[in-house]
């Protein structure tokens, strides 16, 4: 069985709509994808339907936003509750703070790009989480860069004079929101250096004391000796260890299944859902028979 937990569509910042991911992932030989836009439910639906169709497990989740000490923390949700009030004010916030970041990043990048934020709405899908993503977009469709590994290592880097920190929930209250509202929390890429600070090993002991649940390894942004570390801490405090693509379409190199995660794993995320309080009305319906099961 084949499984990638960690994908994006243009419900935020990927480039497919959700169903395309799905059936991207059929194409891809994957058993189990797990849909974790950004901060949004928003192509759950579309994404479960397209997966009982096609005979693919979508496990519905999102990737929060999340900073501690400045630097910027990804938390993965797996199974939660669409409808919890405190997760869901959680993530509208988020949602609210990066489309005031986006703006003003445009508003630096106006003078030198000739960008406007009229370019980056043509980027964006729907009520899609806008973020940096869409106006690395726009900046490829205005020809300023080539793709949108160079928008952001360039100017929309943190260390770019255009960029814009924006606010974000504590990684800790968000682990614990997440298990409040029926789900099961992963660190998303927690080693990555490559893409900048990362968060220390005593944050994350103090998360898995929250609750948190997982660590992301299997990840292209990490080296092999990040992968080693993180397999280490992961024993040491009795976390489970996952495999992704982090896959966005067309938008970055990531490729569905590059990396992907145990069966075993994907077991004992289960068995953390059933055990988990208030199920989500949407769980019972992604746990279709998997391809091939």
């Amino acid at each position: 069985m084949r499984i990638d937990l960690h994908t994006h569509s243009n419900a935020s910042d990927g480039t497919q709509p959700p169903a395309d991911v799905v059936d991207s992932a059929a194409r891809a030989g994957l058993d189990v994808v797990a849909l974790t836009d950004h901060d949004t439910h928003a192509g759950w639906a579309e994404a479960l339907a397209a997966g009982e169709r096609l005979g693919v497990r979508v496990l519905p989740g999102v990737e929060i936003s999340c900073l501690r000490g400045g630097v910027s923390v990804h938390l993965l949700s797996y199974g939660h509750d669409p409808h919890d009030t405190h997760l869901g004010a959680m993530l509208g916030a988020s949602r609210t703070s990066r489309e005031t970041r986006a703006r003003r990043m445009v508003e630096r990048l106006g003078p030198v790009t000739g960008l406007s934020w009229e370019d980056v709405l043509g980027q964006v899908h729907g009520d899609a989480t806008i973020g940096r993503p869409h106006i690395a977009d726009a900046l490829v469709a205005a020809g300023v860069v080539a793709d949108r590994d160079e928008a952001f290592g360039t100017l929309l880097s943190g260390r770019s004079p255009y960029f814009v920190p924006h606010t974000a929930p504590d990684p800790v209250e968000a682990v614990r929101r997440v298990v409040a509202a029926g789900g099961v929390p992963v660190l998303a890429h927690p080693a990555a250096s490559k893409r900048g600070s990362c968060i220390t090993d005593a944050d994350v002991e103090t998360m898995a004391a929250a609750g948190l649940a997982g660590l992301e390894v299997d990840h292209r942004d990490h080296s092999d000796a990040e992968r080693a570390h993180l397999r280490d801490l992961a024993r040491r405090l009795d976390l489970l260890t996952t495999g992704s693509s982090d896959y966005h379409g067309a938008g970055k190199q990531n490729r569905l299944g590059e990396n992907t995660t145990d069966p075993d794993v994907l077991q004992a995320l289960d068995r953390a859902l059933e055990r988990a309080p208030g199920r989500a009305p949407l769980r019972d319906a992604s746990a279709g028979r998997a391809r091939g099961a």
